[in-house]
């Protein structure tokens, strides 16, 4: 599903600071892994660059068989929005749509039929138990019910590879426990792969194994 070879990146301009060092990684279709590591460490920017939208100084991404390297943008933004669903700390729903129509936006650009949009939008929906909020917006959900809404809108449809970034920062223990369970199943229901990135032991358990990212570079796993 996804290999990285020797990557790098640094910021600064001329005066160049390095972020990630030479970094492997080999992801298989079905897999569920954890990134953890200190805040600033780079496990944002590796997200970014394993979703192509940065470009590595060296090395290489290959995701579902394409060498990221070798797209212009354009292609690579198909390809994310094919293969690619993304979970935020922060949500990122738009205040202005309802639920159901932020879940659904994927689907519109990715160029579903109105029929396929509702009809993928309420099952995804009913599986995050949120198919009631669907007319709601963002402003009168609850953190928890607002991030179950940024799963749905990740996977309604049906990416590959799941990219979730700190996704329980912004939620009190109970709440995460119950996302992070929900974010698993989902993946795992769907058929496909993921990465959470985090700083939280907890939340790097319910993953399959766990990585450390490091000023050195991505440690092997750490748990079986």
């Amino acid at each position: 599903m996804l290999t990285i070879t020797n990557l790098r990146k640094s910021y600064g301009g001329k005066q160049q600071s390095p972020v990630l060092h030479d970094i492997n990684l080999r992801l298989a279709r079905g897999e569920y892994i954890a990134i953890m590591g200190e805040s600033g460490v780079g496990k944002s920017t590796l997200l970014n660059l394993i979703a192509g939208l940065d470009v590595p100084d060296s090395g290489k991404v290959v995701l579902d068989g394409a060498d990221l390297g070798d797209l212009d943008d354009t292609a690579r933004t198909q390809l994310r929005r094919r293969c690619v669903g993304f979970v935020f700390q922060a949500f990122h729903l738009l205040p202005h749509l309802t639920i159901g129509q932020n879940v659904a936006l994927p689907l519109v650009l990715c160029g579903a039929s109105s029929d396929q949009q509702k009809q993928r939008a309420s099952e995804i929906l009913d599986a995050v138990g949120l198919a009631k909020l669907a007319r709601s917006y963002p402003r009168q959900l609850s953190g928890g019910e607002m991030q179950r809404a940024a799963i749905a809108r990740a996977l309604v449809h049906r990416p590959q590879l799941v990219l979730a970034d700190e996704p329980t920062g912004n939620l009190d223990s109970d709440t995460a426990r119950h996302v992070l369970g929900l974010l698993a199943e989902q993946i795992a229901r769907n058929s496909g792969s993921g990465i959470l990135v985090t700083h939280s032991p907890a939340a790097a358990a319910t993953a399959q194994r766990t990585y450390v990212l490091t000023g050195s570079g991505l440690q092997p796993p750490v748990r079986t």
